[in-house]
């Protein structure tokens, strides 16, 4: 596993709104430590039978959590984002989407300041470690525990990816929805590198879409691992200049190309599926 483990102290932020409250109570259905929310304004109250607090710095101070998910409305998740990492948090996880990419250019820049800090999003479902705990809104039901990694940029092929690997009796160790927006915290590359140094995971499924570099990038950085890698890349039939939903997958001559993604994983032996159920095929091959 990794990211999230049986150690880690999760608090929510904007645990009082609609979206925070009803996936905060999902986390802690799934087991995840909830050892508090950030609300301004309702601190010293409770919420889900946990303490409220009105910074993150007071929460880290009273419970020494280590993590937080966000789930604040675009026009402050840029703030949340940066209060978290200055509080000290070594996981930030912000489900928010429709933040402006001006916003979060200064956040990345913010947090070469907090070299410890990990942003995992935004405009991201999460991760969960089956069996552990989860933050964002990955559904647990779909999940079961195992030795397959799985790390993707599409919210809903990780749940299909998910659901096929669990039916066919592949556990994971944890699973990372990275996101699809252009400004991003955590890559392609570095989960990749997470898995690679986790002695609990054997096998790695990467789900990438057309846009942007990150996968051909990733598939370098698997160059001869000791993982089994199995990969599928959505939009393989997508007409030629055809764009994905998302922000991040905008094609720029040459690269970013469902071919040049395929390709660069061929080049370094991991196989790409067809579908995604193929990919079951292909880590069981």
């Amino acid at each position: 596993m990794i990211l999230l483990t049986p150690e880690s102290k999760v608090i929510v932020q904007g645990i009082t709104g609609r979206e925070g409250t009803f996936h905060a109570e999902r986390m802690k259905e799934m087991g995840t430590r909830l050892v508090g929310g950030v609300s301004p304004g309702k601190g010293g109250g409770q919420h889900l039978e946990v303490p409220l607090f009105n910074t993150v710095a007071e929460a880290v101070a009273a419970t020494g959590a280590d993590a937080t998910g966000i789930f604040v409305p675009p026009p402050f998740a840029a703030d949340a984002i940066m209060e978290a990492a200055e509080a000290g948090l070594s996981l930030i996880v912000c489900i928010t989407e429709g933040i402006p990419i001006q916003d979060m250019i200064r956040v990345k820049s913010y947090l070469k300041e907090f070299p410890r800090a990990r942003l995992l999003g935004p405009n991201c479902p999460g991760l969960i470690t089956p069996g552990v705990g989860k933050i964002g809104i990955i559904p647990a039901q779909i999940s079961s525990p195992g030795a397959v990694g799985l790390v993707s940029r599409s919210g809903t092929l990780t749940y299909e990816a998910m659901a096929a690997l669990t039916k066919a009796g592949l556990g994971q160790s944890t699973v990372v929805g990275i996101g699809g927006d252009p400004v991003l915290g955590l890559s392609f590359s570095d989960v990749a590198e997470l898995f690679e140094h986790d002695s609990q995971t054997t096998h790695l499924v990467l789900i990438g879409e057309i846009g942007g570099s990150d996968e051909e990038r990733a598939a370098e950085r698997l160059r001869g691992t000791r993982l089994k890698v199995a990969a599928f890349i959505s939009g393989r039939t997508a007409p030629e200049g055809k764009r994905m939903g998302h922000a991040g997958a905008i094609v720029s001559g040459n690269r970013g190309t469902a071919k040049s993604k395929v390709e660069a994983f061929q080049a370094v032996g991991i196989p790409v599926a067809e579908t995604t159920d193929q990919i079951v095929e292909l880590l069981k091959a």
